[in-house]
């Protein structure tokens, strides 16, 4: 009823505990029914307050209307009033987003520049029930998750939803009975937009059968979001059990995996963070059967079967590039960590390290600059205490590397020719002899986690 909304507004603000009555609280005006009945609220129940108001400039004196609107609704109710406009088709073409993204990236990044700015707690929209039930409606049709189900929250880090209790029709008789004028948007009334679409016809098609529809999935979404929790505090206990870090490489058993449930919910759960669609987890699945070296790859890993595991490895963003070293260079700083260099007399009764992360080398035997470079297909050497050169593909298939550790290899080049896959094996060409006066010692320090 309109008459007990002011109520029932405090009282949600209270029980979902959205925010302090001492706080000051930022509104998102745009001169609509909604927005303009929560400023009334906002201002009948004695809240600390501010009018803020975007104008995307899609809807040429339409919008100028709005602008004006809404700075005389903020003088109307004495409240302070902030307000921008964008060049909203401008950004969109820029970014290649809808006009639809680009409004809400836009009013958003502002809201939040805003509040920053003028030392306001909060910024409130006036999402309504409706709003929250078409939000759970689209959601459920493009298939999310459960956490699509949820509909709109109350509460999100620094915005606030105060009128979520409210179904629409309770906020235009709240505005009649209090004579509170407002303005129209005329994109409301087109099927062009998805969420009008739902607003204008599934809803009322669904009400006709069920008049208390919106009411009814309202309360619905509410219980999914409490469900929610426990669902999420026991997939995160699943998590725990399969992922195990290795540097940036995540790994996932594959057996404990094959005998989780239930298993496709787990590794949607599992595998989403690591930019895997629904259809692209189903390939993930068909890797637990499959030989080692098999992978899927999505927008921002890739997911490859390496024996027992799954390993999870983020794509590089940019090649490596390649690193030139002079004669007098002691220290080189690389992706892969440091090389410390120095080249001194051989004492023939010192023995050669045998660390893998220390190549000693005859000095007259090569030749500066030398090149540091990830290793590529083609690459060959002649492998200490072998007679016949061997493709660094193969090396490190005998050395049994994963795909993620075969491309964080490294090898080191002098006169064209690879003297040292580095922490794997040096040349034969390049090898400490007893003719061999000067000594090239060089150690690699790898960063952490590699």
């Amino acid at each position: 009823m309109p008459h007990q909304l002011l109520t029932n507004f405090t009282s949600y603000i209270q029980g979902q505990q959205l925010f302090d009555p001492s706080q000051k609280v930022l509104l998102a005006v745009s001169g609509g029914v909604d927005s303009v009945v929560m400023a009334t609220l906002f201002k009948q129940a004695g809240f600390n307050a501010a009018i803020a108001h975007c104008n995307f400039q899609l809807r040429g004196e339409e919008s100028l209307r709005d602008e004006a609107f809404v700075r005389a609704l903020a003088a109307q109710l004495s409240l302070p009033f902030f307000q921008v406009s964008f060049n909203t088709t401008g950004y969109a073409e820029t970014h290649q987003v809808t006009i639809q993204v680009a409004a809400r990236e836009l009013r958003y990044e502002w809201l939040e520049a805003i509040r920053n700015q003028e030392g306001y707690h909060y910024i409130a929209t006036a999402h309504h029930m409706q709003d929250s039930v078409e939000t759970a409606l689209m959601n459920f049709a493009k298939g999310t998750g459960i956490a699509g189900l949820h509909g709109i929250l109350p509460k999100q880090e620094k915005v606030i939803r105060p009128l979520l209790f409210a179904e629409k029709d309770t906020l235009i008789a709240f505005a009649a009975w209090k004579n509170i004028q407002f303005v129209e948007d005329s994109s409301n009334t087109t099927d062009k937009y998805t969420r009008n679409f739902f607003r204008r016809q599934v809803i009322p098609r669904i009400q006709e059968v069920f008049p208390a529809a919106v009411k009814n999935m309202a309360a619905t979404t509410e219980r999914i979001r409490e469900a929610e929790y426990l669902y999420q505090e026991a997939v995160e206990r699943k998590k725990k059990q399969l992922l195990v870090q290795n540097g940036n490489t995540w790994m996932v058993p594959v057996r404990k995996l094959q005998h989780i449930k239930p298993l496709s919910t787990i590794a949607w759960e599992i595998f989403r963070h690591y930019g895997c669609s629904a259809a692209q987890t189903q390939q993930v699945l068909l890797l637990l059967g499959s030989e080692s070296g098999r992978y899927v790859e999505t927008s921002t890993h890739r997911i490859i079967r390496n024996r027992n595991w799954l390993l999870i490895t983020p794509l590089a963003d940019i090649a490596a590039p390649l690193q030139v070293i002079d004669a007098e260079q002691q220290h080189v700083h690389f992706a892969g960590g440091q090389l410390h260099i120095r080249q001194e007399k051989r004492d023939p009764h010192l023995p050669i390290p045998t660390s893998p992360f220390i190549a000693c080398l005859d000095a007259s035997q090569v030749t500066f600059p030398l090149l540091l470079r990830k290793w590529k297909q083609g690459d060959y050497l002649y492998p200490l205490g072998m007679p016949k050169k061997k493709k660094v593909s193969r090396l490190l298939i005998d050395q049994k590397l994963s795909l993620p550790e075969k491309e964080q290899v490294w090898v080191l080049e002098s006169a064209k020719k690879i003297v040292w896959v580095l922490g794997l094996r040096i040349d034969d060409r390049v090898k400490i002899t007893p003719k061999t006066q000067s000594v090239l010692q060089i150690e690699w320090k790898k960063i952490s986690g590699e």
